[in-house]
């Protein structure tokens, strides 16, 4: 007992020296440096207890350095907000293939579910619809996106990297790449349950309905459907479509085209908040009317921080598409988790909960956020402490007025301006 009450005492001491040093420390150091002084102070404390002479996966340790050996400032049980695509399944067909993160895969992902899809050219995502609305992004190459409306008017048109396309739930549609190298894209679905296994597929629902009822609703004799699939195509490979135009013309019909614009050409617009360490661009129904998911796609340059802030409004889903980052997520009774994020990762924020995105890497940062809502809402620490009498703030964070002077004035979205 002697002894354990003396380990005690020493590690109080211990913990009231390093205190003392850094507080002497800050009146000499920028916030910068005394920030790295207690960190490096932290991982000298760390190292002996944090050793792990056991088996190890060194890749994943390696790849989730705040998971293996947590921040100082992370605390309590806050749940996983993170799944890698390279963990999904892959569905190979001829023609492409796909792999999905739901709630099946990330627990948290309640509102929002995501499928990552490669076509080859002439690759056909074959006629379908969801259940789901599907709102999405194109990662590489050039796709031929095809539905009609509810008005039973076409739309065709060619989508390339960073441009976009919603469809509403049971508004039939197809994709299919182009040439040279046909396509990749992520969709994001509005349920988290959802699955690419359970959508209404052209060649499934003709595959399950008896052969003359098929055969009396199109007028034709039953052998002229002998040759119909037997079941769902769902990927499937065929010749590269022609002009754009001719597909247009031949699918308008007496009824002519869809007056509703699908697609969204997300570089023709500038971006909505821009600064050195980066930049914002917000979609959402003000400026891209059909679409009842709204998106932030957002760049962190090297440094550069996605500011402390939350979304009130919905539950925000994200897709990591270059670079890399970490996340904190503050939650409910002063929990709060870091988490490690590369290209091909999704990450999962539950409503109102406070955190941040910070690029550790040395090229651009870039990723989607995603929600469950037809206008994107988010608040930031800023703007809140800004709008707030400084007195008020002071007395809580106990700090001078030069400092709250200096305090960003609005929301800056990525940091530092």
């Amino acid at each position: 007992m002697h002894d354990e009450n003396e380990k005690d005492t020493l590690t109080r001491r211990g913990f009231l020296g390093v205190s003392s040093v850094a507080l002497a420390a800050a009146g000499v150091l920028s916030v910068d440096k005394l920030a790295a002084q207690q960190q490096s102070d932290y991982k000298q404390k760390s190292d002996r207890s944090a050793s792990d002479p056991g088996p190890t996966n060194p890749a994943i340790d390696a790849a989730n350095p705040d998971s293996n050996t947590p921040l100082p400032t992370d605390a309590g049980g806050v749940q996983t907000f993170k799944y890698p695509f390279s963990f999904a399944h892959k569905r190979f067909q001829e023609g492409g293939w796909s792999r999905e993160v739901t709630q099946r895969e990330l627990a948290v992902s309640k509102t929002l579910a995501g499928v990552d899809m490669r076509l080859t050219a002439g690759g056909v995502r074959e006629l379908h619809w969801h259940t789901a609305a599907e709102w999405a992004f194109m990662l590489y190459g050039t796709a031929r996106i095809t539905c009609i409306d509810a008005e039973g008017k076409s739309f065709v048109t060619d989508v390339k990297e960073n441009e976009l396309w919603f469809f509403p739930p049971g508004i039939p549609h197809s994709i299919q790449g182009l040439a040279p190298d046909g396509c990749e894209f992520i969709l994001v679905f509005d349920d988290g349950n959802f699955s690419e296994y359970e959508t209404v597929l052209l060649s499934d629902w003709m595959a399950h309905t008896p052969p003359d009822v098929v055969a009396k609703n199109f007028g034709v004799s039953q052998k002229a459907l002998a040759n119909m699939p037997k079941k769902e195509l769902f990927i499937f490979q065929t010749d590269v479509p022609g002009p754009l135009e001719e597909d247009r013309r031949v699918a308008a019909g007496k009824l002519g085209p869809s007056p509703i614009d699908f697609a969204f050409r997300t570089m023709q617009y500038p971006p909505t908040k821009r600064t050195k360490s980066g930049e914002v661009r917000i979609i959402d129904a003000n400026n891209f009317k059909i679409s009842t998911t709204s998106a932030a796609i957002v760049t962190v340059k090297p440094g550069g921080v996605r500011e402390l802030h939350w979304h009130p409004n919905a539950d925000e889903w994200q897709y990591f598409y270059a670079g890399k980052g970490r996340m904190t997520v503050f939650a409910t009774g002063g929990r709060a988790r870091t988490m490690d994020f590369e290209t091909g990762d999704v990450g999962y924020i539950q409503k109102t909960l406070p955190h941040y995105v910070e690029n550790t890497g040395n090229t651009d940062l870039k990723f989607l956020e995603m929600f469950k809502s037809s206008y994107y809402q988010d608040l930031a620490l800023s703007e809140w402490l800004a709008h707030t009498p400084p007195e008020l703030v002071a007395a809580h964070l106990h700090l001078d007025r030069a400092t709250l002077d200096a305090l960003p004035r609005e929301k800056t979205v990525v940091m530092p301006e």
